[in-house]
């Protein structure tokens, strides 16, 4: 009797072994998924990463979109850029990892030194103004100012500001980084940044009491740089035509333009050298 039970005990552990493989192993039964919840218990810096600056990934992914599996069933949880980011001529380049180092970060993109072509998909209007307005610019890689995508240098970096009037954020006010030689200006342009180069011409107009005191220097020299304006633009006929048929060109007596009252006269012709004066005859000697 008592051997009856020992076996019938032993008999339904094994059927309760046998059902719970057997159970475990169907096919039929969904494995286990992770979830987001589940990736940040462990890995605590992604996730702050992406909450920062993940872009789209923040908002139109999950870990699990990109990383399909876990080591050790998984060798390689790091996906392809492609395997998302492809058919556009960007994403051809190769090598996305040179630009984007932080896949959880793909906003913010920092280069390694003399990186130039990479920014030739995208940047082709900044690039095409280096090659046709030669400057010390033309010669340097993108990366030599831009060493972050987006991040515009202050050109104080490299650059002397003309005058103490004018500060970092005045220079774009005539200078375009890409083309810097090529001076343009708008016509609200302070006439105190002109200054800081065209000193002697600003100082004598300012001194002025003719009505070109009162002008800002744009609104002669207009939207670009070495403008000079014909005086006819404003002064159509500034004097009576016997004036004007004697002296055609301003510049004969207003040789100044940014200081009106003083003119020169038109310059004479030389005066003939006049003849030396004749000897007068020595006196002669008194006789005692």
């Amino acid at each position: 009797m008592r051997v009856a039970r020992v076996l019938n005990l032993l008999s339904a552990i094994f059927l309760f072994c046998c059902i719970g493989t057997a159970v475990a192993a169907d096919p039929a039964q969904a494995p286990a998924t992770l979830t987001n919840a589940d990736c940040v218990k462990c890995h605590e810096k992604p996730p702050k990463d992406i909450a920062s600056n993940g872009g789209k990934h923040k908002t139109e992914v999950t870990c699990q979109d990109c990383h399909q599996g876990h080591p050790p069933k998984v060798k390689k949880p790091i996906p392809l850029c492609s395997q998302c980011h492809d058919g556009k001529p960007h994403y051809k380049l190769q090598g996305c990892l040179n630009c984007h180092s932080n896949p959880h970060t793909p906003k913010i993109i920092k280069f390694g030194n003399n990186v130039t072509d990479p920014c030739l998909t995208c940047h082709t209007p900044q690039i095409e103004k280096l090659r046709t307005f030669k400057s010390k610019h033309s010669a340097l890689a993108c990366s030599f100012c831009h060493n972050v995508h987006g991040r515009i240098p202050d050109c104080t970096q490299c650059h002397k500001s003309h005058s103490a009037e004018i500060v970092q954020k005045d220079c774009k006010a005539c200078h375009q980084a890409h083309m810097p030689k090529e001076v343009t200006y708008k016509n609200d342009v302070p006439s105190k940044f002109c200054a800081a180069c065209h000193k002697k011409a600003f100082t004598l107009l300012t001194a002025s009491t003719s009505k070109h005191s009162k002008l800002a220097c744009a609104y002669c020299h207009k939207d670009k740089h070495k403008t000079v304006p014909a005086c006819t633009q404003c002064h159509v006929k500034p004097h009576p035509a016997a004036i004007m048929s004697k002296f055609p060109k301003c510049g004969e007596c207003h040789s100044i333009a940014h200081d009106l009252n003083h003119w020169s006269a038109p310059a004479a012709a030389p005066a003939a050298p006049k003849a030396p004066a004749a000897k007068k005859p020595a006196a002669a000697p008194v006789k005692k």
